[in-house]
């Protein structure tokens, strides 16, 4: 298989805490047009503190975070350590002021690359009726 990809970042995570700040490059700032429109949205970012030999080589964890849980393939579950280190969340939108956005819910670190922004489409990004293993249940 060709290796024929290419992943352009589109800004980066200027600050993390209950409120981030998500600031988007500013050639990239008018394919922000119309996202006010939306309470929230996915954030597709690049785990950089994990882009290593080490983690990227790593693909099977014991969720450290979940009591009871058993090792597992990093395909199946949200680990930031994988052969591609890309992660998403969904946020809430609590601002935009020109090519920034301050948003609640951000998982992703301090100067953590955003890869891409998507709206948040309840009818078909929510499966209340998903089944997942035990130990994710809390």
């Amino acid at each position: 298989m060709e290796d024929t990809g290419e992943v352009l970042f589109i800004g980066e995570v200027e600050s993390a805490g209950t409120v981030s700040t998500i600031v988007v490059n500013p050639e990239y700032c008018p394919a922000l047009l119309g996202i006010e429109r939306y309470s929230h949205l996915i954030v597709i970012y690049w785990f950089h503190l994990r882009d290593n030999e080490e983690h990227r080589g790593t693909l099977q964890v014991t969720p450290p975070r979940h009591k009871g849980a058993s090792l597992t393939g990093v395909f199946a579950c949200r680990s930031p350590s994988r052969p591609n280190p890309i992660g998403f969340t969904v946020v809430e939108i609590e601002g935009i002021d020109g090519c920034r956005l301050m948003v609640r819910g951000l998982d992703a670190m301090e100067g953590s690359p955003i890869v891409d922004l998507k709206p948040y489409l309840p009818h078909s990004d929510s499966f209340p009726n998903a089944s997942l293993p035990r130990w994710m249940r809390h």
